[in-house]
């Protein structure tokens, strides 16, 4: 039997077709490949770490302290001696993973119990709504500070005073989805059809709230990191000497008049880290917004 190449270079040319498209969708965001080659350019810094630390970042060499960038010390020393580009190197992994595992946990936390609330309704939707209108009444960073300073200063209480305020904002998202999805006549045909609750949820309204929770997850890494940044500048998170980008601002404060790099370089970290996950998420949200299709 002869192959069909006629049909295989159709399939080859809509293949081709489809690759191009996306670059074309891709090239009317250029803010997001800014915001994506800056956050994959630290993630390559990040699976690099280990091996482009040219020095310990938590050895203390007082002989050593406040010297200027050098080939031995690519960004200087701190008041300690410690190695500045090093300690940010090691600090990128602290943060990432710590906002990694924030986000992970609240989306974990967030999405079953909003898909529950919007699905069921009733009084378990009225108290969980209650709750999350208390925790919401005030700022997140409040809240985290109250929570964190009664737990205590430690990168676990920190964690756990983070994702106590983080996942009511996804419980609100999916829930004031499915409210919207939950009366609409392909549900009531479903139903009508006899497919039970797990059914309904998982095939029927779970697609409808993977982009919504896509978008507010990367536009949220960008808060995480912030957070994690103020509560460990405040005392209260990664405790010394860890080397956390919030705990080198803190601890160059004391030399900011003279030595400023101390704390300019850990700042710059953070914002461009912020900016990067920002710029991902506004692009994100107009690409997978169906009303700009």
């Amino acid at each position: 039997m002869k192959p069909n190449y006629n049909a295989m270079s159709s399939a080859a040319l809509m293949h081709q077709r489809s690759s191009t498209s996306k670059w074309k969708t891709l090239l009317r965001y250029p803010l997001m490949l800014v915001g994506s080659v800056l956050f994959l350019a630290l993630i390559l810094f990040v699976a690099a770490g280990p091996y482009l630390v040219p020095n310990d970042p938590l050895l203390i060499q007082m002989s050593e302290r406040l010297r200027p960038a050098s080939w031995e010390y690519p960004l200087g020393t701190d008041h300690l001696g410690r190695c500045i580009f090093s300690r940010l190197a090691s600090g990128a992994q602290m943060t990432l993973s710590l906002a990694g595992i924030v986000i992970t946990a609240t989306i974990f936390i967030g999405v079953p119990i909003g898909l529950l609330t919007g699905y069921v309704g009733g009084r378990l939707d009225t108290f969980i709504m209650r709750v999350v209108d208390g925790v919401g009444a005030l700022p997140e960073i409040i809240v985290a500070i109250a929570v964190s300073g009664f737990l205590g200063p430690s990168i676990t209480n920190l964690l756990i005073a983070i994702i106590a305020v983080k996942w009511i904002e996804y419980v609100r998202l999916v829930r004031s989805i499915i409210l919207l999805e939950r009366e609409k006549e392909y549900m009531e045909a479903a139903r009508a059809a006899g497919f039970g609750t797990w059914h309904m949820i998982r095939r029927q309204l779970l697609p409808h709230i993977v982009s919504p929770v896509i978008v507010l997850a990367s536009l949220d890494i960008g808060k995480i990191i912030l957070i994690v940044s103020s509560l460990s500048y405040l005392g209260l998170g990664a405790q010394p000497p860890t080397p956390e980008w919030g705990a080198m601002l803190n601890d160059g404060r004391p030399y900011f008049q003279t030595i400023p790099q101390l704390m300019i370089y850990p700042g710059l970290c953070i914002m461009i880290v912020v900016m990067s996950c920002n710029l991902i998420g506004d692009g994100l949200r107009q690409l997978l917004d169906v009303r700009n299709k």
